[in-house]
């Protein structure tokens, strides 16, 4: 299985909604608007779940493409 990579190009803190939204095909602000409803409904778990998942995540280095 191959990793699932932080996009570094399209980051707003770390990356990891943006590695999520480019693994999965969605866009990027629909994994973050649904990564900010669980940090408000469930803080502690969203919180670690996204902490863990700065940790595990590899970043993904490229060239910003001017046409994205």
């Amino acid at each position: 299985m191959s990793p699932w990579p932080k996009d570094l190009v399209h980051r707003k803190l770390t990356g990891v909604c943006a590695g999520i939204a480019r693994r999965l095909g969605v866009s990027r602000v629909t994994v973050r608007v649904v990564a900010l409803l669980a940090l408000i409904l469930m803080p502690p778990l969203a919180l670690a779940a996204y902490l863990l998942a700065v940790l595990m995540m590899p970043p993904r280095y490229e060239l910003k493409r001017w046409l994205d």
